[in-house]
């Protein structure tokens, strides 16, 4: 199956997902901003190979002409993500991503009218950021249709990619996110300290400023949403650290300083660790009088990342979707995370 694009092919996540691609017999275009790996890549797999500058849209959409759909894998997403919206506008050509980044999220639904005048989707969010928890939070809303407070969170030890750890850095001046009434609102890192069973018993959570704040607000339409991770006291210690130090990373010299460490250490789990390995998530949610919970386990999240997104591109390449920025859930179905390899539904009540 050809007629598809992915940006970043060369990063961690982006050699997972072209390989498996290739493997289901797809032949996407390989495409980044260096010939040589990108074009190395390509010939390992036997497939097409472009260089992208992400420097005027409209140069990236006239590549595009024997493209329908970009899937970009490039992060962190806030350096990558505008050009190709604008170039896809343009192109008409589908947008995905497999962000979790909130400022990207939130801008991709701001530009839901031109998707529809364009008569294409956009829908970022298509990894494990943020199909495992955008879907618990579809079918809590099933459950309980008048729900006024929705939490979700997450459980499960993962050694992050480059491009994961660039985009942390990134964002760590920016502090902990919730919504409250509709609005996206700061607060400290830290936030919301509880004691969660996500799946295999209870420990502690705090919030964190997960894409959810975002995807599950337009999936569901529930104005008050906080998401957890689990947080091991010296986790809840360095919170407190962040805090102080928030202004510190205001720096772009610290920010690049850091980066150039993450090149140098960070490499992504491998092999043996992403089939090793697994993620609880839960979910509840509240109208005021009635509850509703869910847990779910699913695969290792760059597992589930290469099975979700590529799961999302076979369903645009092969049916028609209404045109729009949306969601993955409002996409692919509350159910769609079940479908994935290694997802169990645990419990639900």
């Amino acid at each position: 199956m050809s007629g598809w694009l992915i940006y970043g092919a060369t990063g961690y996540t982006g050699r997972l997902i072209a390989r498996e691609a290739a493997r289901r017999g797809h032949r996407p275009v390989l495409a980044g901003r260096s010939a040589a790996p990108v074009e190395a890549l390509a010939k390992e797999l036997g497939l097409p190979a472009r260089v992208v500058l992400l420097d005027e849209p409209a140069k990236i959409a006239q590549s595009l002409g024997d493209v329908t759909l970009v899937l970009n894998c490039a992060g962190p997403f806030s350096r990558t993500a505008e050009a190709w919206f604008a170039a896809c506008l343009l192109a008409r050509v589908h947008y995905l991503d497999i962000t979790g980044e909130i400022d990207v999220l939130e801008r991709a639904q701001a530009l839901d009218a031109q998707a529809k005048a364009a008569g294409i989707v956009i829908c970022p969010g298509v990894g494990f950021d943020v199909i495992p928890t955008d879907c618990v939070a579809a079918m809590l809303k099933e459950a309980l249709p008048g729900a006024q407070q929705l939490a979700l969170g997450f459980d499960g030890a993962q050694t992050m990619s480059p491009g994961t750890a660039k985009t942390m850095v990134e964002n760590l001046a920016a502090g902990g996110k919730v919504r409250r009434q509709g609005r996206i609102v700061s607060v400290p890192y830290g936030y919301g300290r509880r004691r969660i069973d996500f799946g295999r018993g209870e420990t502690r959570a705090m919030a964190v400023p997960w894409g959810d704040i975002v995807t599950a607000f337009y999936t569901t339409g529930i104005p008050n949403i906080t998401v957890y991770a689990r947080a091991s006291r010296t986790q809840l210690q360095l919170a407190g650290l962040l805090n102080a130090l928030r202004w510190v990373f205001r720096s772009r010299t610290v920010r690049r300083y850091l980066e150039r460490r993450i090149e140098a250490k960070v490499s992504g789990p491998d092999d043996a660790a992403r089939a090793a390995g697994s993620v609880f998530v839960w979910g509840e949610a509240h109208d005021g009088g009635t509850s509703a919970w869910i847990r779910i386990r699913t695969a290792e999240a760059y597992a589930l990342t290469v099975s979700g997104a590529l799961g999302v591109v076979e369903r645009l390449l092969e049916n028609p979707a209404p045109p729009g920025s949306t969601t993955p859930a409002r996409l692919m179905g509350s159910r769609y995370v079940l479908s994935l390899p290694g997802t169990t539904l645990l419990a639900r009540g």
